[in-house]
């Protein structure tokens, strides 16, 4: 309370220093869709308070209309001026949490979801859990159309690569915002780029990863053009992923390092990998959610569809980086299935209970495939023993509504809203008739 309480003060000092005019509370829906309720300062101390009222049956899978009070509540330890703005009008942003009428906290709030399970995890093993993600996504030259702005590919440095400036601002408003950038550059496919995120906690991170697509967007909108998450826009070339690397530290100890381990690897990493390995195929409909999400986890373009992990194998789900001598802190797993446009609070809460499920069972890692699985035949990846994520939406919403280790991490509202909103897109989707069908059927059938 007491830290709320500074952080409150934190928060006004900054204000009356910056001169700021308008606060954006911004949460998410379970889809992970970014909502915002602006507020005059006026309003501010009654908001951390008593929470700002909306009304939670407008909002994707939040309430029924007779149960629609909700409240927003800001986290003080979220607040950053928004950098584009211009001076005249100063506006700041802070995450809020969202709340019943009586400030009870509200199950169905993706944000209160991944606080609840690093809670959990801190209280029964005493670990933070860090991510690092690498988002990558699409500059087109408008929503309406595929046209690219380039036709650069991986790690181009020419004319070619368009978005080299959108990128430098990018990352500069990013940087503005607190937001730690390792990296950027250009990605496989033409016009496709990456900004890689300085690992945090979950939570952070959570919150980063959705300033982050928010940033992405203005800054290209602002400069004329478009920028999509979509996981595969484009027929024939790479779709965008979201490499998730992730750790449990104790302190500042790395508990996934250990000095005479194999690949410096603990007991505990292996167990937490072969967590995520067993239980891949149930959480998939919550890092890859939507119909378009398929259309990249297919062979051939780099994204990981068998659920194998090695340490220089790229065509594993789970790979794991090499150790460099004296980062310690840098060991870690990468899980690379998961796309940028999921809700990353419940990503990340998903493969949470996914790796912890192998640390509290002893799951024994299974031996890493360093041959490029996408080179071996059906009966090869028999004998291996290699299994596949699901093929489809349907196909992995069905695993995931069998699955108790989500309906746990998630909780029943959003383990139940999340699975009827897919089922409603699977349905939309399958009824209708492609442009493909028609190329293929109409003039032969």
């Amino acid at each position: 309370m007491k830290r709320e309480s500074r952080g409150k003060e934190l928060v006004f000092e900054a204000i009356e220093q910056h001169d700021v005019k308008f606060i954006g509370l911004w949460f998410t829906d379970i889809l992970g869709a970014l909502k915002s309720v602006s507020i005059p300062m006026s309003e501010l101390e009654t908001a951390f308070d008593e929470g700002m009222g909306f009304d939670g049956s407008s909002i994707k899978g939040f309430a029924r209309i007779d149960e629609s009070d909700m409240l927003v509540k800001p986290d003080p330890d979220t607040f950053q001026i928004i950098p584009w703005r211009p001076k005249e009008a100063v506006v700041a942003r802070m995450f809020g949490d969202v709340l019943q009428p009586d400030g009870s906290h509200y199950e169905g709030d993706p944000r209160y979801v991944l606080k609840r399970n690093l809670e959990q995890l801190r209280e029964e093993y005493g670990y933070t859990f860090n991510v690092g993600p690498e988002l990558e996504y699409f500059y087109l030259k408008n929503n309406k159309s595929l046209e690219v702005l380039d036709e650069g590919g991986y790690f181009d440095l020419t004319t070619l690569d368009a978005g080299s400036d959108l990128r430098r601002e990018t990352i500069a408003m990013l940087t503005a915002m607190g937001i730690k950038v390792e990296a950027s550059h250009h990605e496989v496919s033409p016009s496709q780029h990456e900004i890689d995120l300085r690992y945090a906690d979950a939570l952070a991170m959570a919150d980063q990863v959705m300033t982050y697509r928010f940033v992405v967007k203005e800054i290209a909108q602002q400069r004329g053009c478009y920028a999509t998450f979509m996981p595969k826009p484009i027929f024939g070339v790479n779709g965008s992923g979201m490499h998730v690397h992730q750790s449990l530290f104790k302190g500042t100890r790395n508990a996934f390092f250990e000095p005479e381990g194999e690949l410096h690897l603990s007991e505990l990493a292996k167990q937490y990998t072969a967590g995520l390995l067993r239980h891949a195929p149930e959480i998939t409909s919550i890092t890859n959610q939507w119909i378009n999400s398929y259309k990249r986890l297919v062979p051939g373009y780099e994204a990981p569809v068998y659920i194998t992990w090695a340490r220089r194998n790229r065509s594993t789900l789970v790979r794991v980086p090499m150790y460099k001598p004296g980062k310690e802190e840098a060991t870690r797993v990468e899980y690379r299935s998961p796309d940028p446009a999921c809700n990353p609070y419940l990503a990340f809460s998903v493969m949470l209970a996914a790796g912890m499920a192998g640390v509290k069972n002893n799951y024994e890692l299974p031996p890493p495939t360093e041959k490029d699985v996408y080179l071996m035949n059906e009966d090869e990846r028999k004998r291996e023993g290699i299994k596949t994520l699901p093929g489809s939406l349907i196909e992995a919403i069905v695993l995931t509504e069998k699955s108790k280790l989500v309906r746990e991490a998630l909780g029943e509202h959003i383990f139940r809203n999340f699975i009827t909103s897919k089922k409603v897109e699977w349905d939309r989707y399958r009824v209708n008739v492609t442009e493909w069908e028609l190329k293929e059927y109409l003039s032969v059938l």
